[in-house]
């Protein structure tokens, strides 16, 4: 809820006559920025809403290690989502100004090359955890998932062709954002918050509906990191045996 901090100055008349040429000078170039408050004014503030998190609260050491490195993966995936958001609305702002039929499928399609090149080349870099990541900022960030982006923009034929590829990735396009029964979108959600809170990223509002102050809540602000310490622990089994493979070799 927005708050209004309302302030009184009561100044005395004389003292500021006597200080008034001195003001005057003092006042800035940009002077347009700056309010000018007599004796008996009121200003109101408007300020921004403000969530404070309770603090989170983890099982051990070692799950607060794996949360950092979750964190590092939400924060590499991030921007990607926001441009992802940015080039869209671009894309529908300009569409609505273009009467043409032909002008706007030339434009869709080159915007199309732009998004699939950039975004496709950055998939490629990423690792399994983070290309999902980046699945469900996208459907945060836009309101659609990957896949119904990739169909809007192209045809149902191509969206069904990026989820193929993505699928020998054991990823899929159609992955949504629920933060609020997901572990792992709650994951990246507390991430992202608290981020936005100590400006580590800048803060770009999500397209869909929900509370997370109240999901936190329910969840008591406990982090849950069991997935990754179990994925790991088969990581390292993996490369147990490939060495055992190798001496016995």
């Amino acid at each position: 809820m927005k708050k209004l901090l309302y302030i009184y100055i009561i100044v005395n008349s004389f003292f500021v006559f006597s200080q008034k040429n001195e003001v005057l000078d003092s006042i800035p170039p940009n002077y347009e920025d700056y309010i000018l408050v007599k004796p008996g004014d009121s200003i109101t503030i408007e300020l921004n809403e403000i969530t404070l998190l309770p603090k989170q609260k983890f099982t051990s050491r070692e799950d607060i290690r794996y949360y950092l490195w979750f964190r590092k993966k939400v924060f590499k995936a991030y921007p990607y989502a926001k441009l992802a958001s940015k080039r869209l609305d671009s894309l529908n702002a300009r569409l609505n100004r273009i009467d043409s039929k032909r002008k706007r499928k030339k434009y869709t399609k080159q915007v199309q090359k732009y998004i699939e090149g950039e975004f496709t080349d950055q998939i490629k870099k990423m690792t399994r955890t983070e290309g999902r990541i980046l699945i469900k900022l996208i459907h945060r960030q836009t309101g659609k998932t990957a896949f119904d982006n990739i169909k809007t923009l192209r045809s149902g034929f191509k969206a069904f062709w990026y989820n193929t590829t993505a699928n020998l990735f054991k990823l899929s396009l159609k992955l949504e954002y629920q933060p609020e029964t997901e572990n792992e979108d709650y994951l990246i959600e507390d991430v992202l918050q608290r981020a936005f809170q100590d400006d580590k990223l800048i803060a770009q509002k999500s397209k869909l509906d929900f509370d997370f102050a109240e999901i936190i809540s329910d969840k008591k602000a406990k982090i849950d990191v069991e997935v990754y310490k179990a994925m790991f622990a088969k990581m390292r089994k993996k490369k147990q045996k490939k060495k055992k493979k190798q001496k016995r070799r």
